[in-house]
């Protein structure tokens, strides 16, 4: 890590974000996710324990794309766990739902 890009990186809990080379390591494993899913990742690691609704994610992450719903939230959100899941060789728990509010990152 001794890429300038990574002066301004985002540690919270086991995952590292650089948001100048939008990548994310996760036990220092590197995680590659699209746009969208990096995107989603990067906006919860900046608000950890805040819940935020479907509503709320779909508006702020896919605000200038006129195409899709809320819904697409929900599948988005099951891509990138699975992707930090097979990254650490276990379930990986730092994105949780809220039932009936939305989700969260969550950090101890």
């Amino acid at each position: 890590m001794q890429d300038r890009r990574w002066k301004k990186a985002i540690t919270v809990g086991d995952v590292t974000i650089c948001p100048k080379a939008r990548q994310v390591l996760l036990n220092g494993k590197d995680v590659t996710l699209t746009g969208k899913e990096f995107d989603l990742l990067y906006f919860l690691v900046q608000h950890p324990n805040e819940v935020f609704s479907k509503e709320q994610l779909f508006e702020k992450i896919w605000s200038f794309d006129p195409i899709g719903d809320p819904a697409t939230v929900t599948v988005h959100i099951n891509r990138l766990r699975d992707k930090l899941k097979n990254a650490a060789g276990h379930p990986y728990e730092g994105i949780e739902t809220v039932w009936g509010a939305g989700y969260r990152f969550h950090q101890d």
